[in-house]
């Protein structure tokens, strides 16, 4: 599985049953987690934007751990969100809606709010001179630099699910009849031993992994980022046919403490394995055992997570409801919030600690003055996948929200 969807909606049980509270209370979390992920990649080593001048290897086994089902998790809840709210809709009204959502929260993304991205890369790379009104229109037409410009940056996920959400919407009956007959047959047979539904469900993640991920390295470009797309796409559709499986909910229950043991042991074993990176790499056996070992653990993780979220927070709450369409402005402006914010704290070269707790608390900061002028200003509220206010100022109805993540 590979490092948002539809997110968030109400995601409610099959037929009269209560909302799922467990899996909005999960994306609020998977969604709090991409936002310190994103912190951590600003000291990191890794390739990124813009690096803090305290950037180092400490931080990189933690972020490991996240990497292999922070994404995954999303993208397999979109697949939930997908089901529900076409077993609501028609598929006419369905998809102009949902195509909305995204494209025009996508469109006003990479003209304005990546930008500084973008500007605040290029100036630490010495390929533009300071001035971000005078880089903007370059920006805007495709200037020639070493990254593409204009850029999606954190938002190829928005566009990634605009993609899934189109080609899967037509075949949601085909599908949603495969889940109600074969599929929950197959689910009953998978959920009947905990193991089972640890380990089948990852045999084509494993396959991508042993197969498609050496030809196709992960590029975020859309055309060329086919082992990505096997990744992300099936992990939707096992969502879409997995949401109202009776079956594969109560197997997740009964799973759960084997679920967490394993996730604890192979997250032991990976960290292990990170610690003394150069001896794997050194084995070929050992580096192809610890790479299908990260798709293993992140199925067990999103297990775990799923069982924990089904059995303990499956309950609503006043920051739930504010949160659930929150997440989708949170999404979309914090990363960058974060390299704005580091870039320009580099020439100070201030303590780590200090630096972090500035850059941490200016985004959080940042994300929720942010929220409270969009969903305040009718304008801005679908340049940031929020529904129009109703005529005379009221408040929308209850509807899906599309939120996404990268």
């Amino acid at each position: 599985m590979t490092s948002a969807t539809n997110l968030p909606v109400p995601l409610e049980r099959a037929g009269t049953s209560p909302r799922r509270h467990d899996l909005d209370w999960l994306r609020v979390f998977a969604f709090g987690m991409l936002i310190f992920y994103h912190v951590g990649m600003f000291y990191v080593t890794w390739d990124w934007h813009v690096k803090s001048p305290s950037a180092s290897p400490a931080l990189e086994p933690a972020m490991a751990l996240v990497n292999p089902w922070r994404l995954a998790l999303l993208f397999f809840i979109s697949g939930v969100a997908i089901r529900f709210a076409t077993d609501k809709a028609t598929l006419a009204k369905f998809l102009p809606n949902r195509f909305m959502r995204l494209f025009v929260p996508l469109v006003f993304g990479m003209a304005v709010v990546v930008m500084p991205q973008a500007y605040a890369e290029l100036v630490t790379k010495g390929e533009i001179a300071p001035g971000f009104l005078e880089f903007w229109p370059t920006y805007l037409t495709f200037g020639d630099f070493s990254i593409i410009v204009p850029t999606w940056n954190h938002l190829w996920y928005v566009m990634y699910v605009l993609v899934y959400t189109l080609l899967l919407a037509p075949f949601a009956g085909s599908l949603r009849r495969l889940a109600d007959g074969p599929a929950e047959a197959g689910f009953a047979w998978v959920s009947a031993r905990p193991w089972r539904i640890l380990l089948l469900p990852a045999l084509p993640f494993l396959a991508y992994r042993l197969f498609l991920d050496p030809i196709f390295p992960t590029t975020h470009a859309l055309a060329d980022d086919w082992a990505n797309h096997a990744h992300s796409f099936t992990i939707l559709v096992l969502g879409f046919v997995a949401a109202k499986s009776p079956a594969f909910w109560r197997g997740i229950d009964r799973a759960l403490p084997l679920a967490l043991g394993a996730a604890i042991a192979l997250g032991a074993i990976l960290l292990a394995a990170r610690l003394n990176w150069e001896t794997v790499m050194a084995s070929e056996s050992l580096k192809t055992a610890v790479r299908l070992g990260r798709v293993l653990y992140a199925w067990v993780v999103i297990a775990a997570l799923l069982g924990l979220a089904q059995r303990y927070f499956n309950r609503p709450g006043r920051a739930l409801s504010y949160l659930t369409e929150a997440i989708f402005p949170y999404y979309i402006l914090h990363q960058t919030l974060i390299v704005v914010v580091g870039f320009w704290l580099i020439p100070y070269a201030l303590p780590a600690g200090i630096e972090a707790a500035v850059v941490v608390g200016v985004t959080v900061l940042g994300c929720v003055l942010g929220y409270e002028v969009i969903r305040r200003v009718p304008p801005l509220r679908p340049l940031f996948g929020l529904p129009l206010r109703q005529k005379g100022g009221a408040k929308p109805a209850r509807q899906h929200v599309v939120a996404m993540a990268g």
